[in-house]
């Protein structure tokens, strides 16, 4: 198995992603979409999932995470919906209440997997400031293809949003720290 992790600063286009992975074989549980929630734009569709309409409805319609979409808060994150096996990880550890625990979660799970931990720094950051992340575990068979879809023109460039972090004196994650409120560009 390889994990391949995308950001995108818009949730449609990682929903779109999402779609594309189940359509091209990838099962839901080796799924996970992690949004940031803050402004509550997602609130409805975290609902809608709870109710039953399930994440497939959320998600664009294309079949659906089998662990469904549900809202949790994650220390220095702040207010996400999510569904997948990051986010079953994140939950965990958010019901821990060890403080930073849930962002050690993802950041734990992602290099366990094999993302480097300075990206994965970067990935909890970027979910942070307001984008979306989606992960997939895939065989190695079908790696070439998913990564034509978490890294074409709609996802982030992890090294240029890191440089980017960075000369704003960014140095890492820290889950210690506040909700992000971006500044208006």
């Amino acid at each position: 198995m390889q994990t391949i992790t995308a950001l995108f600063d818009d949730y449609d286009d990682a929903a779109d992603a999402v779609g594309e992975l189940e359509s091209m074989g990838v099962p839901a549980t080796d799924l996970s979409i992690i949004a940031n929630n803050a402004d509550g734009r997602h609130s409805s569709a975290a609902e809608d999932a709870a109710s039953g309409a399930g994440i497939g409805a959320v998600v664009g319609g294309a079949g659906g995470l089998a662990t469904g979409l549900g809202a949790i808060a994650i220390p220095g994150v702040g207010p996400v919906v999510a569904a997948g096996w990051l986010a079953a990880t994140a939950a965990g550890a958010a019901a821990g209440a060890v403080v930073g625990g849930a962002a050690g979660g993802i950041i734990g799970s992602l290099t366990g997997d094999g993302v480097s931990e300075d990206d994965a720094h970067v990935y909890a950051e970027g979910v942070r400031r307001g984008g979306t992340l989606v992960t997939a575990r895939v065989e190695e068979d079908l790696a070439p293809q998913a990564q034509a879809i978490l890294h074409d023109s709609r996802s982030v460039d992890i090294g240029e949003r890191r440089n980017d972090y960075e000369a704003g004196g960014w140095t890492g994650f820290d889950p210690r720290a506040g909700d992000y409120r971006q500044q208006s560009k």
